[in-house]
């Protein structure tokens, strides 16, 4: 693949990055900001310290938000998109928009649903101030891990299939996959810091509006770069006008 099709996949994947990120903002906005008005709201109501607010709490929901989303979805997207050079071709015979889809798919499970059955998102109230570095951490490394185990098992997936066949090989990367992240959520250290008199219903459908974020993120970035990317890569040829008369040249 040469460096022009590279940089106009990546032009491609920013673009479709910010694209997800205005819906993953809508999802975020009207799915996730309720639950978090209701967690400052119970901090506030069990807290005996009161800080000034440096940024007002409608900044951080509108504008705050916005710029946080949108800068996610462009950042990712723009390293989605060079992942996406990297593998096409080589995790499989399937077209440049089913290959985005695939990534999509392994991109979510790896940076998101990974470590978030370890370490879920949690709203404010939730979590100790003191221990934010360590939480940051250890999500992050899970992040790692998680990546670094899906490219490891796509490798051994790809060389045992001349003798196990591709179903097999699949099957047995798959379950490597999982025991080692099942052996990295055994060992690295659990951290649960919800407050006894936080709501458990709140919780959970804040973690859930997360998800639900994540998913409208992935999802949207898969179909829309992967259309770009089809484009791109397989463009239609040009259709020839009705009565043209088309002249053999000898």
């Amino acid at each position: 693949m040469n460096s022009t099709t590279v940089r106009n996949l990546l032009v491609r994947g920013m673009l479709a990055g910010l694209a997800a990120g205005v819906l993953a903002l809508v999802v975020a906005y009207l799915l996730g900001e309720p639950y978090v008005d209701k967690a400052i709201a119970f901090e506030e109501a069990h807290s005996h310290e009161h800080e000034m607010e440096v940024v007002s709490r409608s900044l951080q929901s509108t504008a705050g938000l916005a710029t946080g989303v949108l800068i996610y979805g462009v950042a990712f997207g723009g390293i989605a998109a060079l992942a996406y050079c990297f593998a096409l071709g080589r995790v499989g015979r399937f077209s440049p928009r089913a290959t985005a889809l695939l990534l999509s798919g392994a991109a979510l499970l790896t940076v998101y649903v990974v470590p978030f059955l370890k370490y879920p998102a949690n709203p404010p109230a939730v979590g100790d101030h003191d221990t934010i570095a360590k939480r940051t951490t250890l999500f992050f490394l899970m992040t790692v891990l998680g990546v670094l185990l899906a490219v490891a098992a796509v490798i051994a997936g790809k060389r045992l299939a001349p003798g196990l066949g591709s179903w097999y090989a699949t099957v047995v990367a798959v379950l490597g996959f999982t025991v080692v992240i099942g052996l990295a959520y055994a060992f690295l250290p659990a951290v649960n810091e919800v407050p006894a008199a936080f709501r458990a219903a709140l919780l959970w459908r804040f973690r859930l509006s997360s998800i639900a974020l994540q998913i409208t993120m992935w999802a949207a970035f898969g179909l829309v770069f992967g259309e770009l990317a089809e484009r791109l890569l397989n463009p239609k040829p040009a259709a020839i006008p009705t009565g043209t008369t088309v002249t053999a040249s000898r």
